[in-house]
Formats: structure tokens, sequence, C-alpha cells
């Protein structure tokens, strides 16, 4: 039996908050009782939580994550919806979810006007039961007349998707899946030849369905041949018969945990950091007893199994998964054993960090999260006991935990169970990241030796160049929009196929920025979303990823961009910052440049030109508190009279088009500065007017 964390069942504790009434009130804790649930304790979580108003939750804890879902399906696919909340509180995520009518999917989806596009769904998941394609199949029938009905419902299913692309919001994905093929039609042929020919037809139809997955563009399909390959039964030919729900409530499940974790995906949640425990975990063996001879991957069918869960890991860090050990051992101990043992496919070099001494596994991934600069949400910890999992669970907050045992030939069973490191596509900065990390690592140790910051920064020898995106990095750019947290002035989130819209519009300027210094290239790093309107630049959002802040590139790009706009002979640039959970700090950036706030009684009394009519004022209007028009916006201009100045230390290339625009040597301002309510100085200047 596997061992489990010493800790209160999942079960009987939320049994105690539904009781009580708090399920609302403590929903957070909900998503730490279900991270070990079993299936029974999942399935009262989703009778219970699937009642539960959305808004009670937000009033409790407004920064909660929300996922807007519509559920329609050939059948009745209402039972997925339990399921769904269950498996989406595991992750944190609070889901308002509106199922449609009962096997309508065609008119749901082929319908602007219907309630499932009235509820504005981020996903909508269209649940494909076993008779999917059987419903349109006329007795008597051969292997070739199901195939071409399969066709048929296949096309249909492309229609919908391009309806579903034109009728929902910007960024919606719809959710497809594989369909089973049931025994009780397979075996309706005598002829085991036709059975062989209808089983090799129908795998064509799942792959042409896979074929069409871009999940990134709007159009996702969940493969549930896994699911029923592990032995789940696909129909339930009771309820089919009496309720026309064919699909059994174990694959509904299963369906439900897929469908969380592709959401999860999508919202840029992936994991990027594996932490791993050694001794029992990556080695047959305890190091400080056997020494490093003595622990083993190989030479036994137990050692094997050791050995298939050190390739799985490799596998994943090929695919750009950081890799780092936290183990109660001797560091040189630790060092010996991975880089001496003939037996290890991993080697030190795999890992971009090892943390091995005797202190606590919680401060040991906190120390490997510090080093590689990510936050605890992006770490997984695997071990196989259960006080020190427990121990991560309880002092590093947001960490993923992987419960292994003492069952070897299970680690990567449970290690893949839950899809940490999904993501809708894999780029070249995913692939590189091991590369580019190791590279900070030795930034970090070189500014670290240097006394002063100012001259480290000297001696970096930063490029940055900017200009609009290259057809290859679009899926970056999408990727930075939805992991991009910190510096993210708007929070919005796009696939690649958005992306490419966004690039493709009137006047737009999409640009990709690359960073490099003298440790090696970091790729693509941020992204600017703009539009030339007239005679100003609006920028409608602007992103760095957080491994490169602190160098002087976030003040480069925005004072590079206001140069470029002028030297384009453009007369204002506008931006506006919308609050997330975690981009308060990026408010403070337009007015260090020099932008101030607009809007406000006197301030647009005509409104401004560009996007109609001004909002309803705050109580006041000024750089106090912003003209705030929803959710808390705060929109700016810079009148390009005075530029804030390029970091001595950046070489910058910026293009604000494909026609190449050079900004002039940094400029310094020379108008009188005043602080603003944010504290930071900025040049005096007029607010732009209509």
């Amino acid at each position: 039996m596997p061992d489990r964390d010493p800790a209160p069942a999942p079960g009987a504790a939320l049994r105690t908050l539904h009781a009580r009434g708090r399920l609302a009130a403590e929903y957070p804790a909900v998503r730490e009782l279900l991270a070990g649930a079993d299936r029974d304790a999942l399935d009262f979580a989703g009778r219970v939580l699937a009642p539960l108003d959305p808004e009670e939750v937000l009033a409790h804890h407004p920064d909660t994550p929300v996922v807007r879902v519509a559920v329609t399906g050939r059948g009745t696919v209402g039972e997925v919806v339990p399921a769904l909340t269950a498996q989406l509180a595991r992750h944190g995520i609070l889901a308002r979810t509106r199922v449609c009518g009962s096997g309508g999917y065609l008119g749901d989806l082929a319908d602007p006007n219907s309630p499932l596009y009235a509820h504005a769904p981020e996903v909508t998941l269209c649940v494909l039961d076993p008779l999917t394609v059987w419903d349109k199949v006329e007795v008597p029938w051969q292997p070739l007349e199901v195939s071409v009905a399969a066709e048929r419902r296949r096309r249909v299913l492309g229609e919908l998707a391009q309806a579903h692309a034109a009728s929902a919001p910007r960024g919606a994905t719809l959710v497809l899946n594989t369909v089973p093929l049931l025994r009780r039609f397979t075996h309706q042929l005598t002829s085991l030849t036709q059975r062989a020919e209808l089983s090799g037809l129908w795998k064509q139809f799942n792959a042409d369905l896979l074929h069409m997955a871009r999940p990134s563009a709007g159009l996702a399909v969940l493969d549930l041949e896994p699911v029923t390959s592990a032995g789940v039964r696909a129909d339930e030919p009771r309820l089919g018969a009496y309720a026309d729900a064919h699909c059994t409530a174990e694959l509904l499940a299963h369906y439900a945990r897929e469908a969380a974790h592709l959401i999860r995906a999508l919202r840029g949640e992936a994991k990027k950091c594996l932490v791993l425990d050694l001794d029992g975990t990556l080695w047959d063996g305890v190091l400080a007893e056997d020494g490093p001879e003595g622990v083993t991957a190989a030479g036994t069918l137990r050692g094997a199994a050791f050995g298939a869960f050190q390739r799985t890991v490799r596998q994943l860090a090929s695919q750009g998964v950081l890799l780092a050990v936290c183990s109660r051992n001797d560091a040189g101990a630790v060092r010996r054993a991975l880089a001496e043992h003939p037996e290890f496919p991993l080697r030190p070099d795999d890992f971009a960090t090892v943390v091995a001494d005797w202190g606590s596994k919680a401060e040991g991934v906190r120390t490997v999260a510090e080093r590689l600069g990510l936050a605890p949400e992006a770490v997984v910890f695997a071990d196989d006991t259960p006080f020190e999992r427990a121990s991560v669970r309880a002092g590093v907050p947001g960490a993923a935990v992987v419960e292994l045992d003492a069952e070897p030939a299970l680690h990567t069973e449970h290690l893949l169970a839950d899809g940490w490191f999904d993501t809708p596509a894999l780029t070249d900065e995913d692939r590189l990241r091991p590369v580019r990390y190791a590279r900070r690592a030795a930034r970090v140790g070189s500014e670290a030796a240097s006394a002063d910051h100012r001259a480290f920064l000297a001696t970096l020898e930063l490029r940055v160049d900017v200009s609009p995106a290259r057809e290859h990095e679009l899926a970056r750019l999408a990727q930075l929009t939805l992991r991009t947290n910190r510096f993210n002035l708007t929070g919005e989130r796009l696939g690649t196929e958005q992306v490419r819209q966004c690039a493709a519009a009137p006047g737009a300027a999409v640009l990709a920025v690359r960073a490099a210094d003298r440790f090696g290239d970091e790729g693509v790093v941020g992204a600017v979303f703009a539009r030339i309107d007239g005679d100003r630049l609006r920028v409608e959002n602007l992103l760095l990823s957080c491994r490169v802040l602190g160098r002087g590139i976030e003040e480069a790009l925005l004072g590079g961009l206001l140069a470029a706009a002028r030297e384009a002979g453009l007369t204002a640039v506008h931006a506006v910052w919308r609050p997330t959970r975690a981009n308060a700090a990026v408010r403070t950036l337009c007015p260090r440049h020099g932008f101030r706030v607009v809007g406000g009684p006197g301030a647009r009394p005509g409104g401004d030109r560009a996007t109609g009519p001004a909002p309803a004022p705050a109580a006041e209007a000024g750089p106090e508190n912003g003209a705030e028009s929803r959710a808390g916006e705060v929109r700016f201009a810079h009148p390009l009279r005075t530029l804030p100045p390029v970091p001595g230390h950046v070489t910058l290339r910026l293009q604000l088009t494909d026609e190449p625009v050079q900004p002039t040597e940094p400029t310094e301002p020379t108008e009188p500065t005043e602080p603003t309510a944010d504290g930071a100085e900025v040049a005096t200047c007029t607010p732009s007017r209509s």
C-alpha cells in the first residue's frame, strides 16, 4: 500500500467546512485539501462546490482566479460540471459554468445569439460522447459508410470551430475530444476483416480530429484513448438508453481532470522547475549509508525502475523543464554520485542547481526558487517521504507536491498525473530555458562579486533589439502574455492566433523585445502591443519577463519607444494600466517616464478623440488616483516634449515598424521635475488634450 501524508482526510475536512457553511469563506483552503484527494473526496467536493455561488466566494476572496466555462455536447453532459469544478478547485481556480441545451451542441455553437455565447465563455467544452457518429449511421451499414458519416461529422465540427472563433470572446478556446469506439458496434460485424477495417477507419477519424487541434489558436482536442486504454469504461448503456447520458461517471471524471489541466495550461500556469529528492526517488538506496557506489538505478529489476524514472525526468528537461535537487545529504557525496555513477541517465549538467544539506526540505525548496529567480508557484517538488512532502506543502505555499511512494515503478505515473508542465505550444525559449538559467547563474555570480551594481551593469555589454515580431516569434509573444504577471501593463492573455491578428491589424506595431549580454543570448524577453492611431501611438500592452528585470531593459524600452514615436513624427504616446493580482509595481512605470494621467473633471471635457467619450470621472482627477474607467484602469499620455534618458549601459536598437526608425542619442530631461503621488520624479509637462 502506498504511504500517505499524515493529515486529516480531505473528505472529512471538506464535510466539516460544508456543514458549517464555510466553503465560500475558506475557499483557498480547498486547494490544499484536494491536493492528494482520492476519487471519493473529489466526487464529494464536486457535489458541494458546483452549487456554490462564485460571487459569494469572490466577496470573501476577490483575487481568486476565475474561468468562465460553457458546457455543451451531443447528449446529456451536465454531470461533467461537478467533476470539473472539483478539478479546477484543486488548482485554485474558481469556475463560472453554464450548461447549455442537452444534445443541442449544433445550435449552441452555430447560433451567435445562443445562451452559450451570452455566457461569454473563455473555454467551451463540447463533449463528444461515444454515439457522436453513430446517430447518423443507418442500419444496415458497412465500415465505409461509417467512415463517410465520421468525416461529415468532422467537417461539421470544423465549421462549428470557425463559428466559435467568430462569436466567442477573443482568445476563447473550444475543446473537442476524441470519440471512443464501442465494442457493441465493432462486434455487430461478424467478419473479422471488416471489424479490423472499421477500427482502422475509426482511428483515422480520431487522428483527423487531433490534427485539427491548435490550442494557441482557439481549438483544443482532448485525447481520451489514454484514459480508455487504462481500463476506464466509456459508455453507460442503461443511462444512455433512458437518459441520453452515454458517458460513464468515471470517464467524465477523467475528462474533467484533463480539461482542468488544459485550462491551467491555457492560462499560462505551467510549472517551470522540478525539484527532486534523491534517496528513494532518483535512485535505490540511501546515500549516507550506502555511499555513492552503493546506490543504484540499474542492475536489478527495482533499480531499473529508478533508471526508467530518471529517463522520464530527462525527457521533461529536454523540453525546457528546469531540474533541481533538494536532498538531506552531504553535498560532496551528492556531487560524486551524480558525476561518477555509471548507471545514471541524469548527469550534473542536467540540474540547474543542487541543494544538499541537513536543513528542512521546505527551506531547501525555497532556496532553489530564490537561486533560479522563480516564484514558489512555478515549482513542483517530488519526494517519496510523507514527512518531507508535508513539510514542503506547509512551508512553501503555492508549490505543487507530487506524492511518490515506495514503489518506483509508479514514480512516472505519479509525476505525470497532473500535467504540471503542460503548455499550449513549445517554443524555442522553452527548450533553451536550462541553458539560459545556467547563464543567469553565471550572471548572478558575477554581480555578487561586484561591489558596485552600476559598475556591474557597465560591464554587462547589454544589447536590446526591439522590432516587429517575426512569424516564428508569435508563439513566444503569446506565451509571454500568458505567463508574465509582474511586468504586464494590462494582464491581457492572448493565444498565438490572437497575436497574429493583432500584428496584421491596420496601424499595428507588435514588437518583440530581444536581449543579449556578454553571458549569452536571452532570446525574446518581452513584447509591445501598440497601434498608430492618427498622430498618436497607443500602447495597448507592454510585457517583460521577470528574469530580465533590474538590468535597465524596461527603462531602455520605454525611453526608446518614446524617442522612436517622436522620430516618426507622432505627437503623443498613450498607454493604459489595468490592475491584476501581481502587476501593482508596474503602475508607476509610466509616471516615472514623464507620462501624465489623463481624464477626470476638466482634463478631457470632450472625451478622447480616438477612444470616444470620457468615462465617468473619479472623485478627483490627477496623478493621485488616476483616470479610472473600468476595474481600476488608469490611462496615461506622454506629449513627447521631453524624453526620458535611455540608460547608458544599454545598446538599444528599436524599429517601430518594418521601416527602420532609429532613436536619437539618449536625451536628458531638461525641464524641472516634480514628484508624483507615487514618489517618483517625472518631467513636468502638460497633459494631452483632444
